[in-house]
């Protein structure tokens, strides 16, 4: 039976009573103040949280499968103008979290279909969103020029760190890949790649917002301009490369085997089960019908089905190579002992000889290795993760005679700088063999498909998309797709592939990056000084 404790009331009521007894002196109007500002929050501080919140979600419609992807720049225009109501660099550094774990927990939700733990990765990407904002709120007080210039330059910055710390970094979720959806808001990425594609959405959201909140001066006029100019630039360069309409020179198979057991793992033998649903699939394509056959990540591998440590699986696939007369890439996990394994591409000539590899340089951290594991042996999940991947050392391209052949694997295909490479190496076909098995029906393949049109994009070269569950498809050098598979079917992906084309990303690289950080940093110094 509840009973009332005068005393405890008494203990409860006795500051406020004590400021209500002041609240009849003469500065009665500053104490209430002061009494609403400790329990109430500003106003502007609440429209800022609001606005950063919808913008979160706004950014996160954007990506596949949702779109369009043009809502991006209004997801990032709405983050910017909550930045812009900050009045604090404390206000700026919660506006800033709330933006980016509304949209990162919206855009990567489906890492908890590996472990809890992976869903580590938000809050840690959130981080860098925070920072942004404490960092761009300090100048809210300062001219228009100086504000875009440490928004938009303040976002490079972010990024490029972003996409390489912590263990190795993560470009998932740039601006730019949501625009993956139509060409007229891609083909810019094969001037300026994603990464500038990024800073352009950003430099337009924060015009807008100097725009909504009347801090519109020259500066606005000339980012405005500058983003007028790099598209129209982008799409003259369009209208003066049109795609080659040569015949297509290449018939490419992709055989989508799938696994045992779609999206879980079944021991014992999965990976020679696997190994033998794809070997079974590809003796259905008729002899010589084909140029290149594709089997994604993990469609080979482990003790027992590893092409190069067991002859039979090699000769198996080498009779196959002999009977289509065609090239072979076939991707598969190697132990080399109790604790390292190799994550690599193997790559058959049409005579049945393996003439090479291809090794992942960028393993993903907590899922095929184990940062400092000595300090997280503790974890129970981890226990998945008995091995650690050794990197590969750089690009590995192939010489076929028609053309050359190269390859990223899985998580790599998500960074802009790997393909660049592989590109540069003389690449003239692509390759993002991946898994995706673990991932069921989310929409992970749906958002890593629209980061391969866009690396077709910057490149100008044909990307054969082969996932051992699906989707698999292709994207040519206009990010266009075809023939799609479905998630966790068995089924052959066939595209004849044309020509690829020279792109001015293949030669400046991420240089609007680089350079909106610098220009950033000179007016930065400039107002700093003044």
């Amino acid at each position: 039976m509840l009973r009332f404790d005068p005393n405890a009331a008494g203990r409860v009521l006795r500051p406020w009573l004590s400021e209500f007894r002041v609240l009849r002196g003469a500065d009665s109007v500053y104490r209430l103040h002061s009494i609403r500002k400790r329990v109430v929050p500003t106003l502007p501080c609440v429209k800022a949280v609001l606005a950063a919140l919808a913008g979160g979600i706004v950014s996160v419609l954007a990506f596949p499968p949702y779109g369009p992807g043009w809502l991006v720049v209004l997801g990032v225009a709405l983050f910017l103008w909550a930045l812009r109501l900050a009045s604090d660099r404390r206000q700026g550094l919660l506006i800033g979290a709330v933006y980016g774990l509304v949209f990162f927990s919206g855009l990567i939700w489906w890492l908890a279909e590996l472990e809890l733990i992976a869903l580590l990765l938000v809050p840690v990407q959130a981080a860098f969103f925070a920072l942004y904002g404490w960092w761009v709120s300090r100048y809210n007080d300062h001219s228009p020029a100086v504000w875009l210039a440490a928004a938009v330059g303040g976002w490079a910055f972010m990024e490029i760190f972003r996409y390489r710390f912590p263990v190795g970094g993560f470009e998932w979720g740039a601006a730019g890949y949501a625009l993956s959806d139509n060409i007229f808001t891609r083909i810019p990425a094969a001037v300026i790649g994603t990464t500038g594609l990024t800073i352009l959405i950003v430099l337009i959201g924060a015009v807008l917002a100097q725009m909504v909140t009347q801090k519109a001066d020259r500066s606005t006029a000339i980012g405005t301009g500058v983003a007028v100019l790099v598209l129209g630039g982008s799409f003259l360069w369009m209208l003066m490369t049109p795609t080659d309409d040569a015949e297509p020179v290449e018939q490419v198979a992709i055989v989508q085997g799938s696994t045992p057991c779609p999206f879980e793992h079944c021991s014992p033998n999965e990976r020679l089960r696997t190994f033998e649903q794809h070997l079974e699939l590809t003796k259905t394509i008729p002899d010589d019908s084909v140029d290149l056959v594709i089997w994604s990540e993990g469609s080979t591998g482990s003790t027992n089905a590893d092409p190069v440590l067991n002859p039979e699986v090699g000769a198996a696939i080498a009779e196959q190579a002999r009977r289509l007369n065609a090239w072979f890439l076939v991707g598969g996990d190697r132990p080399v002992s109790d604790t390292e394994w190799i994550n690599a591409n193997v790559v058959f000539n049409p005579d049945g000889e393996i003439v090479g590899e291809y090794r992942k340089q960028h393993p993903v951290p907590f899922g095929e290795y184990i940062p400092l594991r000595p300090l997280f042996d503790w974890i129970p999940a981890l226990d998945r993760v008995p091995r650690d991947q050794i990197p590969g050392d750089g690009p590995v391209v192939f010489d076929t005679g028609n053309y050359t052949l190269g390859s990223v694997i899985s998580f790599e295909g998500g960074f802009s700088r790997y393909s660049l490479e592989h590109r540069r190496s003389g690449a003239d076909i692509m390759v993002v063999a991946t898994n995706e098995a673990s991932y069921g029906l989310a929409p992970t393949s749906d958002q890593f498909i629209g980061m391969t049109r866009m690396r077709a994009v910057e490149l100008g070269v044909p990307v054969i998309h082969a996932a051992v569950t699906g989707k698999s498809t292709f994207a040519d050098p206009n990010g266009d797709i075809f023939e799609t598979t479905g998630l966790g079917t068995q089924e052959i992906a066939l595209r004849a592939l044309g020509a690829d084309r020279e792109t001015p990303y293949t030669f400046l690289g991420d240089l609007v990056l680089y350079l909106s950080a610098v220009v950033s940093v000179l007016i930065w110094w400039r107002a700093r000084a003044v």
